[in-house]
């Protein structure tokens, strides 16, 4: 994969500054395993304007996305989906503006018996932190997904192809990416003077491949869906976190290639007799930092997902849950 990088000298916290003719970034100073170097919040447009994921719920970046837009009309606010780095800010900017929001819809009412279970304490976790005093701290690392901002609901729910706002040369619709999330949503941009953008949330992210989490998380969906912004003529794609990215197309085929390579590599790796989540992401992501093992964890449940509805691999434990498999599940294959 050609990663994309964001370096910290590219860009200061809480600074609006073009990315693309007619587009304006301000990141806000939450960096994590998840959001790279923090979210960008993306400003459409000059006088009227719409604005892409307003971003966590930080005062520093709530004042410097207010100094942005000083002067400016917000005609629009839209959300790719509602993981708490990218909404909460919504509700405070509909407020001071009036405009609507728009997004596929709330978070996805997730399956209520589908309880994907818990993995080991102490794995995927660096080691315990040593206090002042000596004595053992929690340990750091300790998440596996996103935090999610479950009280947000749209003003308008969106489909493909809605049209979501325009000013001047500027025209913005809506695709729905289910995947990452099921109320994932990319947002596509043309203009005489950017071209074709795709601002494409988590669903693409430059820096890294994108968390694929059931129970909202869905691979199958994730695959189709990447394969369609794959299969656009997009002169550039602006996640949310990160650098924008160039000739998407080719970025975004290489991106089906790996994860189909991944799930070869899981499928391989259960059939190698590695029957758990943990042995699997022990066994396929040796070389990635032990902090990110717990994330990969969360895909690797995607990928298993997937395979059994491909037939290829089997819940083997005695829960009686085989329709609905867990992180600490254990798995054969077919």
């Amino acid at each position: 994969m050609d990663f994309v990088t964001l370096e910290p000298d590219d860009f200061a916290y809480g600074v609006s500054a073009e990315v693309v003719p007619g587009v304006n970034r301000i990141v806000a100073e939450n960096p994590s395993k998840f959001t790279y170097r923090g979210t960008g919040t993306y400003i459409i447009g000059d006088t009227d304007v719409a604005v892409i994921d307003p971003g966590p719920a930080l005062d520093s970046h709530r004042d410097a996305l207010a100094a942005a837009l000083t002067g400016r009309t917000v005609r629009a606010i839209l959300v790719t989906h509602c993981h708490a780095d990218h909404s909460p800010l919504a509700a405070w900017l509909r407020t001071e503006s009036g405009a609507p929001t728009y997004a596929f819809g709330p978070h996805g009412a997730e399956t209520a018996e589908w309880d994907i279970g818990m993995l080991p304490d102490d794995f995927g976790r660096l080691d315990l932190d040593v206090s002042a005093n000596g004595t053992e701290a929690a340990p750091r690392e300790s998440k596996v997904e996103e935090s999610t901002d479950v009280g947000f609901v749209p003003d308008v729910e969106l489909r493909s192809g809605d049209h979501v706002f325009a000013t001047g040369p500027i025209d913005v619709t809506a695709i729905h990416t289910p995947g990452h999330t099921s109320n994932h949503t990319c947002f596509a941009m043309t203009s005489e003077s950017a071209g074709r953008v795709l601002f494409t949330g988590d669903h693409v992210m430059g820096w890294s491949t994108t968390v694929v989490s059931p129970p909202d998380g869905d691979m199958a969906e994730y695959m189709n869906s990447l394969r369609t912004v794959a299969g656009r003529r997009d002169d550039v794609a602006i996640p949310t976190h990160g650098s924008p990215i160039s000739n998407p197309s080719h970025f975004m085929g290489q991106l089906v290639d790996h994860r189909l390579e991944r799930e070869r590599q899981v499928l391989g790796a259960v059939r190698r007799g590695s029957s758990t989540i943990p042995k699997i992401v022990t066994d396929l992501y040796a070389d990635v930092p032990i902090e990110l093992h717990r994330p990969a964890a969360a895909s690797v449940l995607g990928h298993l997902v997937k395979l059994l509805g491909d037939q290829l691999v089997a819940v083997d434990d005695d829960r009686g849950v085989s329709v609905f498999p867990r992180l600490d599940s254990t798995y054969r294959a077919v």
